[in-house]
């Protein structure tokens, strides 16, 4: 049986305010704080109340969504508008509202690029590459010995 607690905010509001602060980014430690329960009655409360699992699930799947096509759109470069409003007299001495429209370049962000290529294709794009040295091929490895000598005739 549900607590009052718990019934109050497995209400349509409840699960709006609740869904809100996860689509923020609130973690559910924060949730929990924000609703006045412990971190574990509220794990205990997503387990025994479906909706408000889904609440979350839904609403971080869509900030997660949207985040995702804001670092896209910056990785690539996009247009924005700019707008600018004035305001004039006319030859009578009236306001008059002037719009000037124009289109903006945003440059393609470096920092998105790498955190893109990084993440989505992590073997070409990793800071450390890793190689079997053993099986590179055209190379030869040497293991030195005590009795191997180089040119100049001193040991190694």
């Amino acid at each position: 049986m549900a607590s009052s607690k718990a019934k109050e905010w497995i209400t349509k509001e409840g699960l709006i305010k609740i869904g809100g602060w996860a689509r923020d980014g609130l973690s559910n430690d924060q949730i929990a704080h924000n609703i006045g329960v412990a971190v574990s009655t509220f794990y205990v409360w997503k387990l025994e109340f479906p909706e408000l699992s889904e609440a979350i699930k839904k609403s971080k799947e869509v900030v997660d969504r949207e985040v995702e096509n804001a670092m896209h759109k910056s990785a690539l470069g996009y247009f924005v508008e700019e707008i600018k409003e004035t305001i004039e007299k006319d030859e009578l001495g009236k306001d008059r509202k002037r719009v000037e429209r124009n289109k903006k370049w945003i440059a393609p962000n470096p920092t998105s690029q790498i955190f893109w290529l990084k993440n989505r294709k992590p073997k070409e794009w990793r800071d450390k590459q890793e190689r079997d040295l053993n099986h590179v091929e055209g190379i030869n490895i040497r293991v030195g010995f005590e009795d191997d000598e180089d040119d100049s005739g001193e040991e190694y």
